[in-house]
């Protein structure tokens, strides 16, 4: 057996790099690093190395440079992915957030902490977290529950099965998720005499597991027998490379389809098949259908309170769930009527059993209202007053081509863009919804715009998740990958303190003048976001919002527009009901009414049936 000395950072390196995808591209677009004692030397020598063939990018914080990482894994439908690498201790942990935020949306990343020296001569080094009952325990443990494989490297020979192990869980459709492989500091350094046979190319072939047939006979009954089925497309729909088979599908048995937020953009916006979105978020027309089905057939979705109102949205006392998911886990949910099996094949073999089966019409005029209603709401204003976020959407779908990507997570801009936003192409739309982190939008743009260089990518964010994380704007200037990123400033927390109004409470400590201060804030967004490179400017109307867009896509580097928006009003027009519990004793009486409005609307959940 013919072998090479190398250091076990050094192996890994190497063997991450010869790692293919199906299309026989490299499955790793590189690895996002900043160094601290725990990888410099180790880690950090290996991948000076490696050069072009396995290319370091270097971000301002580590959880940010995870966001990009997610969301070039997520804009390339999870066939490519990152590695992120940081020193043990506090680099390790700002990460956490992110490896929650890749394990609840599915979504591959290999994550490489330093970690305590395995020969514990040095203990407790520098940003050790000592255990007192626990000699084994490191900082990074706390990846453990948010990872769908951990692993802590002591000796470089683990490698040999650590690695195969973490590419097979981040090829796995079902399983697929984040991989932590929590590397001891001394241990990158060790050399071992690897096997040469360990770093030859290996491609990692697509799966498609196909259900088991009596599911599918299960799930054709359940369809021939179904008066009013809908279809609810989740993000497993993009994953599987399934959204034409979607729209065949549909078509052929003329069943109706809305969309989460991870499935958004699955069906062009205007489809006649295409309801809009669906649940707390949803268009009128989806939830329309949805109160009225009897077979709810979800298609790659977690089917989160979201999507389903709480579980208060599917009304028909009839209704039967049917979810086909390739993960056991989410298609056994709620007593579903499970097909647990990839999309595409699946939607295929359905259409065999179901021949010329075909749903009842459903009525055009819930769309042509719906599409009415976006368009009011998105129109440019008349009158000098604040514009709303659904004016800015507006301005900015006017402002783009149907090949563009908008790009955003969290506040009351996920809300307004589900419902509003037309998608017109496949990956065109891409919230971050599941975690729904503030400070993902920035990040996950530039890591879109990685993925996806010849596509327009629009970040829309609102101040609060601007000032949470924004560093990656200059990373996107550094690196050369332009991004037009929108900030509407509400001064505060708008989406919140409207949740809180609305659940009887006063306006308190979400909007900015609400908050407890001395002095007044007055961020300069625009002034920030040029010193850190890029171009960068306020407008005060939507018209001006449109002709800076223009100045926007011109530009050779990433752009920034600012806007101040009406923090209190949001679309009225469509939505569900939301469970958040409201306090059962109060000395206000507008909170004790909303608690009345509260008990009354939990009568109307079915979560277990």
């Amino acid at each position: 057996m013919k072998t090479v000395r190398l250091t076990a950072a050094q192996a890994m390196v190497r063997y991450l790099s010869v790692q293919r995808n199906h299309d026989g591209e490299g499955f790793f677009g590189g690895c996002w690093a900043i160094f601290g004692h725990g990888n410099v030397a180790g880690i950090g020598e290996a991948l000076h190395g490696a050069g072009d063939s396995f290319p370091t990018w270097r971000g301002h914080n580590e959880q940010s440079m995870a966001h990009a990482a997610i969301a070039y894994a997520k804009a390339s439908n999870r066939k490519r992915a990152m590695a992120v690498t940081t020193s043990i201790g506090p680099g390790a942990t700002n990460m956490v957030t992110a490896a929650a935020l890749a394990h609840v949306n599915r979504l591959p990343v290999l994550f490489i902490p330093g970690d305590i020296f395995a020969n514990r001569a040095p203990d407790p080094v520098l940003q050790q977290v000592e255990d007192f009952g626990d000699g084994t325990i490191s900082a990074n443990d706390c990846f453990k529950p948010v990872s769908r494989y951990f692993d802590r490297i002591t000796r470089p020979e683990q490698l040999l099965t650590a690695l195969p192990r973490a590419m097979a869980v981040l090829t796995d459709p079902a399983d697929c998720g984040p991989v932590t492989l929590a590397f001891c500091q001394d241990v990158q350094a060790e050399a071992y005499d690897w096997p040469e046979s360990f770093f030859a190319p290996k491609t990692w072939k697509d799966l498609r597991p196909r259900a088991d047939i009596q599911q599918i006979e299960d799930a054709i009954g359940a369809i021939r027998s179904a008066k009013k089925p809908m279809i609810i497309a989740g993000g497993g729909v993009h994953y599987a490379g399934a959204c034409d088979d979607l729209c065949k599908f549909a078509h052929r048995h003329n069943i109706p389809v809305a969309e989460t937020q991870a499935g958004k953009s699955a069906l062009p916006w205007d489809d006649d098949l295409n309801m809009g979105s669906i649940g707390v978020t949803g268009a009128s027309s989806a939830n329309a259908i949805a109160e009225e089905a009897d077979l709810i057939i979800a298609v790659g979705t977690r089917l989160q309170d979201f999507t389903t109102g709480s579980w208060a949205l599917f009304k028909n006392p009839d209704r039967r769930i049917l979810s086909i998911n390739v993960a056991a886990y989410d298609a056994r949910k709620h007593d579903a009527i499970s097909v647990v099996g990839d999309a595409k094949i699946t939607l295929a073999e359905l259409t065999n059993g179901l021949s010329d089966y075909r749903a009842g019409n459903v009525d055009p005029a819930l769309k042509k209202s719906w599409i009415k209603a976006v368009d009011d709401v998105t129109a440019t204003p008349t009158g000098n007053t604040l514009p709303t976020d659904a004016q800015v959407i507006g301005a900015v779908q006017r402002s783009t081509d149907e090949n563009a990507i908008v790009v955003c997570a969290a506040g009351g801009l996920p809300g307004e863009l589900h419902k509003l936003w037309k998608a017109a192409r496949p990956n065109g739309y891409h919230v971050e919804y599941g975690f729904s982190c503030m400070g993902y939008e920035i990040a996950g743009g530039l890591g879109v715009k990685m993925a996806c260089p010849d596509r327009e990518v629009v970040v829309m964010v609102g101040d609060g998740s601007y000032m949470m994380m924004n560093s990656e704007l200059a990373t996107s200037v550094m690196l050369g990958h332009k991004i037009i990123t929108v900030i509407l400033d509400n001064r505060g927390f708008g989406c919140i303190n409207r949740l809180q109004m609305a659940t009887g409470g006063e306006s308190f400590n979400n909007l900015l003048d609400t908050a407890r201060h001395a002095v007044p804030s007055a961020i300069d967004f625009a002034a920030h976001a040029g010193a850190m490179g890029a171009i960068a400017e306020k407008v005060s109307s939507i018209t001006e919002l449109e002709d800076a867009m223009v100045r926007a896509k011109e530009a050779d580097r990433s752009y920034v527009i600012v806007i101040d928006t009406d923090p209190l009003p949001s679309t009225e027009a469509g939505g569900h009901w939301w469970d958040v519990a409201v306090p059962k004793v109060s000395v206000r009486p507008s909170v004790n009414e909303a608690r009345k409005n509260y008990e009354a609307a939990l009568k109307k959940q079915r979560p277990g049936d």
